[in-house]
């Protein structure tokens, strides 16, 4: 059995389609589908059981599972809102949770592979290198990203590190996102604008080296994600923190042509201010290293962005049943 935490969510979600894919069903979904649209991402998967987050973790503990033949516990479940202010919240979800299941699954020889966050490199003034030495001296913008960049020292001090597998994932995108409300990524959001106004809203720039729409992420789909995460559960040598992304950053104003062309439109976008209070931790560079993530064999390749969008938008937005 194969347990995914978080597998109602986006990369959750979308990690069980690549499973049934597979021909696996024999998953244990872990979640909290509290009242929002993300059990719609289950309506077309596969899977032995269901329990929410809090009832896992108990029975997990008190030993329930030790005999249940889990070969794999594929923890993407987490609180993703950067805006999160709740610090106790995040550090016994984010941190004291997944430090349990670690410990667990390092206990029962049982693969361990978990999300970590690009957020932990803040605002990237240090690069953004997956050298595991460099974690200590990272610094995030945010408490989510501190929620995360803890785990991953407490990983690195103890030794665990060597018996996991870390992904900080940088701007991903694509089906199954639809529930993640101000979280979701811009091409979800650019979709539903453009339909309805024919343009798209950009933040304007704050920054004196970046124009208006020229800041740049490392834009990443999920289809490609999942595969890493599956080639990591076949290769269970791999071990330690790697950088999921494209290595090629794209500006926003990339991302808006992408979009317009994928829905066979003309580009309309129009520059907005960006709210006080995110402007003082806004990134405005990202870009995955991803030498170590091939160094170690993984052989996935990451669509270019404008192929990407295309296939979300032509084969899930623009489609009655969106989900994966």
């Amino acid at each position: 059995m194969i347990v995914v935490t978080g597998g109602a969510g986006f990369i959750g979600s979308a990690f069980v389609w690549k499973l049934n894919e597979q021909g696996i069903d024999d998953v244990l979904v872990v979640d909290d589908l509290g009242t929002d649209e993300k059990w719609r991402n289950l309506v077309p998967r596969r899977f032995s059981d269901y329990l929410h987050r809090t009832a896992f973790r108990e029975k997990l503990l008190a030993g329930a599972f030790d005999q249940a033949g889990v070969s794999a516990i594929v923890h993407m479940g987490a609180c993703s809102s950067t805006t999160e202010r709740d610090g106790e919240y995040l550090m016994d979800n984010n941190y004291r949770y997944t430090r349990d299941l670690a410990e667990w699954a390092a206990g029962r020889n049982v693969r361990f592979v978990y999300a970590s966050s690009a957020a932990t490199y803040g605002d990237g003034a240090q690069g953004f290198p997956d050298d595991e030495d460099a974690i200590p001296g990272l610094r995030p913008l945010n408490m989510y990203g501190y929620s995360k960049q803890l785990f991953d020292q407490w990983a690195l001090r103890t030794g665990m590190i060597r018996r996991l597998a870390g992904l900080k994932f940088f701007n991903v995108f694509g089906p199954n996102e639809y529930h993640k409300g101000d979280m979701a990524s811009l091409i979800f959001k650019a979709h539903g604008q453009i339909r309805e106004t024919g343009e798209l809203k950009l933040f304007k720039s704050y920054h004196p080296d970046y124009a208006d729409g020229e800041s740049l992420r490392d834009f990443v789909y999920v289809k490609d994600c999942v595969e890493v995460m599956w080639w990591l559960l076949q290769n269970p040598e791999v071990n330690g923190v790697y950088n999921v992304g494209t290595a090629r950053a794209r500006s926003w104003n990339d991302l808006a042509r992408a979009v317009f062309s994928a829905m066979g439109r003309e580009p309309s976008v129009r520059y907005i201010e960006m709210p006080e209070a995110m402007r003082g931790k806004y990134q405005y560079y990202t870009q995955a290293s991803t030498e170590k993530l091939r160094g170690a064999g993984c052989p996935v390749t990451f669509r270019p962005l404008e192929n990407a969008v295309s296939d979300y938008v032509t084969g899930y937005l623009a489609q009655e049943n969106r989900c994966l």
